[in-house]
């Protein structure tokens, strides 16, 4: 009997899962070394206040404390780094100020570290914490873009004027002001992409341990990328030599890029653990994580199209304020600018565009990537512009589309703002979520919910994303202070079972699994040969880690230059063996063979003679079969799709239930269907959360409102329907799989096919636009004529 195909294409299911399911997950905080300290973190309760003194006598006299510390302890190490800098329209560099490691003179927003307790438990440490004695002097506070920005409010920084980090553009300025002087038709639209809190399953931990006998640092922490988690917080905060640090992330409980960034906690545990000589463990609350992680989003901007007399269109003009929140988080400053305005062509074949981004410090939690990105946030303007647009010229929503696309012909496409597509064919994936989501029935079932007294609505967007950004070269020359290639170490064993260690790190992706497949298939070893090995520096030669779903783009490409490594030494030790010429020699399905001939060997048997030399060609090349691989991306990577989603609002109650949700998507090559299946799911979960659901909301004085799960609201089960998924795949030319990434396309491409069915199911209210999240109250008042209407 033949096993099963499990190698590219398969749905082969993921061998982490049974790991996961049957409670052995391996997660930081189900981790304790001997001998471990507890640390809590007090944290500020005002959003902006000089800190005028900490009184510690009570809290270092509690039972059980081992030390408190404050900024003044830790006076000698540096502030968290910023990893990407933008520059001015002017040239000038951003405004950075430092962003200590505990707040040092003013805390700038709720939830700020001030002192850390360490104590032999973490409830001795939480109950010493409260005994701290901080004198604040409470100063006032903004917690809006558009108030930090109004003249005479308050300052956050002495080194941002004007609350002001950024004032960045890109497109040609004088192309835009022409197309619009000569536009048949213009459209306006004020628009607002609502702040989220990440929200992952597991929350934030960290534990620092050291080893005085060798002076050697271990981290254990739930990140995303350990190895940048170690240079930055090696190099610039602790100045520990990267070989007398390691940096550990064993299973990781989602991330969304919450878990991407170096924090605070990271560097206390590691300096205390240190400094006292004991491992030190931090876990945080849930209440903490929504005040200490990053958030997502939170831009206001104004949108403009200009059109012909035929709807074609002609140019677009954006000016955007985005939050920066108190601080620069590590990649904040790259989210509004080189992974939003550089897609706002999306799919369309927009001549001239021109966009203004201005970053701004609140007193907020620090704003960077959240699933999608930068991406989401252009997505959403685009096609809520792109709908405007059509109902304010009486065309239809499909055919503005359709007569703006870029044609399956004009590949490679140079856009106006920077970035050139390599591949795409919109009008597939358009016409295949049409045919699935049955758009043409659509006026029947509106008809039928309209008898039975609700409202029914329909929408679509079509949009782009770009992921594995890249290339090093380019990024750097755009701000990045790293490089954004992959590294992977194939290792194949006496036996010819084989390791791969990747630099990527899985939190959720199932990253062993798609991985296992992509390296079996090429080497033709059984998939349940392949262990998959990540998320350790002192195992991993390099890597930058996952993020704007890069791992397969870049990742997997870096494993198939491993590959091809391997095969071609195997080829030369087959050669030897088979008494043939390298040239003569084959590789197909886990053999070298002679050409035109039955001799062969396995790549067991090569495996075998590599690590055992007895007949071996010791002259030309070393014993062992073990590759490492750097691969630097050539270009962004451009998935995109249709996604058209169905609602149903009750007008007595405002509430919008999602019917029916159709994501069709390019993606690329497919390694693994139903991953590509699940991970589009959740991003449309996600996507829904925001559209519907989610919001961060500070009050005037920089309170967070939204600050648990009993004021912050999450998608639950009862919110989402079955999600129907599609692929329609052009392969993207400049990688060795011709994949793109998928990790990201649901969250991106579901919150405007929402709010655009919202507002189709709200047109007998005369409404024109409806920002995130289409709440029942907005709804609700809307229907109502309320004077709060929450729409143009």
């Amino acid at each position: 009997m033949n096993a099963p195909f499990e190698g590219i294409g398969a749905s082969v299911r993921r061998k982490e899962d049974l790991r996961f399911i049957s409670g052995h997950g391996h997660y930081v905080d189900d981790m304790n070394r001997p001998n471990q300290l507890y640390a809590y973190i007090r944290r500020s309760d005002r959003a902006h206040a000089e800190l005028r003194g900490i009184d510690t006598a009570a809290a270092q006299a509690a039972p059980g404390v081992a030390a408190v510390y404050t900024a003044a302890d830790l006076a000698g190490i540096g502030g968290l780094p910023c990893g990407w800098q933008i520059h001015n329209k002017d040239g000038s560099p951003m405004a950075e100020p430092a962003h200590p490691v505990l707040a040092s003179g003013k805390v700038r927003h709720v939830g700020d570290p001030v002192a850390v307790v360490v104590a032999a438990t973490k409830q001795q440490a939480k109950d010493a914490a409260e005994l701290l004695v901080i004198d604040y002097a409470d100063l006032p506070a903004v917690a809006s873009v558009t108030d930090a920005i109004k003249p005479g409010a308050a300052q956050l920084h002495e080194a941002a004027a004007g609350n002001v980090c950024y004032d960045w553009e890109i497109g040609d300025k004088g192309a835009v002001d022409a197309a619009f002087a000569r536009a048949a038709k213009t459209v306006s639209l004020d628009l607002t992409n609502n702040r989220l809190i990440p929200n992952a399953m597991e929350p934030r931990a960290a534990i620092g341990d050291y080893d005085p006998t060798t002076g050697d640092h271990t981290l254990y922490t739930t990140s995303q990328n350990p190895h940048v988690i170690r240079l930055l917080m090696g190099a610039f905060v602790l100045q520990i030599p990267e070989h007398k640090l390691r940096v550990v992330a064993p299973d990781v409980g989602g991330g969304f890029g919450s878990k991407i960034y170096h924090y605070a906690e990271e560097a206390i545990v590691t300096w205390v653990a240190a400094r006292l000589g004991r491992p030190v463990k931090w876990a945080a609350e849930r209440n903490e994580s929504f005040m200490s992680d990053a958030h997502g989003r939170d831009h206001v901007s104004t949108a403009e199209l200009a059109l012909d007399a035929e709807g074609h269109f002609l140019a677009l003009r954006v000016h955007t304020l985005c939050n920066m929140g108190a601080y620069l988080s590590t990649f904040g400053p790259a989210v509004p600018t080189y992974l939003y305005a550089t897609l706002l062509a999306g799919v369309y074949k927009t001549p001239a565009i021109h966009a203004e981004v201005k970053a701004v410090f609140t007193n907020t939690v620090p704003v960077d990537a959240y699933r999608g990105a930068g991406r989401p946030e252009a997505s959403f303007l685009l096609e809520r512009l792109v709908d405007v647009a059509a109902r304010d010229t009486g065309m239809d929503r499909v055919e503005i589309r359709r007569r703006n696309f870029i044609p399956k012909d004009a590949f490679p496409y140079q856009t106006p703002v920077a970035l050139q597509y390599d591949s795409g064919d919109y009008v597939s994936t358009l016409e295949a979520a049409m045919k699935h989501a049955d758009w043409a029935g659509f006026p029947a079932r509106r008809a039928a919910a309209k008898a039975k007294g609700r409202l029914r609505g329909i929408g679509m967007s079509t949009y782009l994303e770009a992921c594995g950004i890249a290339p090093s070269k380019v990024v750097g020359s755009l701000g990045a202070r790293a490089g954004l290639y992959e590294v992977a170490n194939i290792r194949v064993h006496p036996t010819g079972s084989v390791t791969v260690f990747t630099g990527t790190h899985s939190h959720g992706q199932g990253h062993e699994t798609t991985f296992a497949q992509l390296v079996a298939d090429q080497l033709g070893v059984p998939f349940s040969q392949v262990e998959v090995v990540h998320g350790d520096t002192g195992k991993i030669p390099f890597g930058m880690g996952t993020y704007g779903s890069r791992s397969l783009a870049v990742g997997g490409s870096a494993m198939v230059k491993a590959v091809d490594k391997i095969v071609a030494k195997g080829r030369k030790i087959a050669a030897h063996l088979l008494e043939a010429a390298v040239e003569d020699v084959e590789f197909k399905d886990g053999k070298f063979t002679v050409a035109g001939t039955d001799r062969s060997k396995t790549l067991g048997e090569i495996a075998l003679t590599a690590y055992v030399p007895h007949n071996y060609p010791i002259e030309e090349l070393e014993p062992g079969l073990d590759e490492t691989a750097f691969y630097d991306p050539k270009n962004f990577t451009y998935p995109g799709g249709c996604h058209v989603c169905e609602v149903e609002i009750d007008p007595e109650t405002g509430v919008v239930s999602v019917v029916n949700f159709t994501a069709v998507d390019d993606v690329g090559r497919v390694i693994n269907p139903m991953i590509v299946e699940g991970q589009v799911q959740g991003g449309v979960a996600q996507g829904i959360g925001q559209a519907l659901l989610e919001n961060a909301v500070y009050d005037k004085d920089g309170q967070l409102l939204s600050g648990s799960f009993m004021d912050y609201t999450m998608p639950r089960a009862d919110n989402l329907p079955n999600i129907t998924v599609g692929t329609e795949s052009t392969l993207c030319t400049h990688n060795p799989l011709g994949v793109k990434g998928c990790g990201e396309v649901g969250a991106i491409g579901s919150p405007p096919a929402v709010i655009n069915a919202v507002v189709d199911a709200l047109s007998e209210f005369g409404v024109r636009h409806l920002d995130m999240p289409a709440s029942p109250q907005k709804i609700w008042s809307i229907i109502q004529g309320a004077p709060r209407m929450a729409a143009e």
